[in-house]
């Protein structure tokens, strides 16, 4: 039973220093208190980052392909989704509480170009393409790299994709298509790192992010009602996130940097609903991002970083 219970307490704590990341080993625990609250503040952000760039249906509120060259729509919408950031000052706290809670909106214009007609909806082809604008006004600490692609005080992100028809729908057979979308957002930065250890922020990181989404939407059309639903995966990815911190009380001005590579896959699930006036339809879309447990070493107070996350839109589609 001894050796039981050895094996045991062994696993936990193998367990526990895993869940630690292994550059933020330093002497004062105020400093790899502050390293790994930061990591994990990177990577339960990540994911949040992806669904408020990708949103859900690439073409809001249908699955119907365009049927070739000559045909276009173009889409204006907010994606929205429910955040939570750790303040940057509490990184030594034993619960990290929130400086941000609640919702991060993201204008976004979206545009899908006919290119193959296809055979009855079949192995139709679109070409798709994005402008995501992400706002850091609205949360304190947030801001944009100075060398980044950006609209006034806001990230600049693109994208762009293709969409193939499987069928064109008709009722009760619903429009079926498959798409794929790379989208981008640059380089923003989270917390203010002050001059000496004590003032300022504990630790600030800057990240990138670039997303790849999956979907398959079924869509149905009426007299003025259009409906849509839809599954997917996101694979997003972010390169050399730099994470900076002060390292020692007695060196007041010591700094550390360590690197990160974040990378997170997740499902989502949708519905798109909206009005059909002619060529203009008013879509709004509602989501859900599955959850993840990365076994984070940080306890984050008003937010669980394990689970799923609930989106939606609105937006206005107008098609050619």
């Amino acid at each position: 039973m001894r050796h039981i219970v050895s094996v045991l307490v062994v696993m936990l704590g193998a367990t526990s220093l895993a869940a630690q990341e292994p550059q933020c080993a330093l002497p004062d625990p105020n400093a790899t208190a502050a390293c790994n609250t930061a990591v994990d503040a990177v990577r339960a952000f990540h994911p949040l980052a992806g669904l408020i760039v990708s949103g859900g249906n690439p073409v809001l509120g249908t699955a119907r392909a365009l049927g070739g060259i000559g045909h276009l729509s173009v889409t204006a919408r907010v994606n929205g989704v429910k955040a939570s950031l750790p303040n940057p000052d509490s990184a030594s706290q034993s619960a990290v509480p929130s400086s941000f809670h609640g919702v991060v909106p993201a204008p976004v214009v979206e545009a899908a170009l006919g290119l193959v007609r296809g055979k009855g909806g079949f192995l139709a082809i679109d070409a798709l393409g994005s402008a995501v604008v992400l706002p850091t006004s609205g949360v304190s600490g947030l801001s944009v790299d100075s060398s980044a692609t950006r609209v006034g005080s806001a990230a600049l992100g693109i994208g762009y994709g293709a969409r193939v028809g499987v069928l064109a729908g008709s009722f009760p057979i619903p429009a079926l298509s498959v798409s794929w979308m790379h989208r981008t957002l640059p380089r923003i930065q989270y917390g203010n790192l002050g001059p000496t250890f004590g003032t300022g922020d504990r630790f600030e990181f800057s990240m990138d992010l670039r997303a790849d989404n999956y979907r398959a939407v079924a869509s149905w059309r009426f007299v003025l009602f259009d409906l849509a639903a839809g599954l997917g995966v996101d694979h997003y990815t972010s390169s050399a996130t730099n994470i900076r911190f002060h390292n020692n009380p007695l060196a007041p001005a010591s700094v550390d940097t360590i690197v990160i590579n974040p990378n997170n896959t997740r499902e989502v699930a949708f519905v798109n609903g909206g009005l059909s006036f002619a060529v203009v339809k008013i879509v709004a879309e509602l989501g859900f991002q599955t959850g993840k447990d990365q076994h984070f070493s940080t306890n984050f107070s008003g937010f669980d970083p394990k689970a799923g996350h609930v989106f939606g839109g609105l937006g206005v589609r107008f098609g050619f």
